[in-house]
């Protein structure tokens, strides 16, 4: 267990760039899914391809970079 421990990096290691990268990514993701999630409640269901129970589920539970809601804006809404 010890080694598996030494093997990741700790906070504290980390640069101070690396650090405010971290942060400035995990902001940004966590903004994408509110806001993913926010268009998914607001929008009519005909307007968006696939379930959106679905869609919600999904963008909140998998951590996925900012990928997944992107993609929601990308490829899961229709146009009016």
């Amino acid at each position: 267990m010890e080694a598996v421990m030494a093997a990741g990096r700790q906070w504290g290691s980390l640069s101070r760039r690396t650090r405010r990268t971290l942060v400035i990514a995990g902001a940004a993701e966590g903004i994408l899914k509110v806001a993913a999630l926010i268009d998914i409640r607001r929008r009519p269901s005909n307007q968006v391809r696939g379930p959106k129970w679905l869609w919600a589920s999904v963008i909140a539970t998998v951590g996925s970079a900012g990928v997944l809601p992107i993609s929601y804006f990308l490829f899961g809404r229709r146009n009016p």
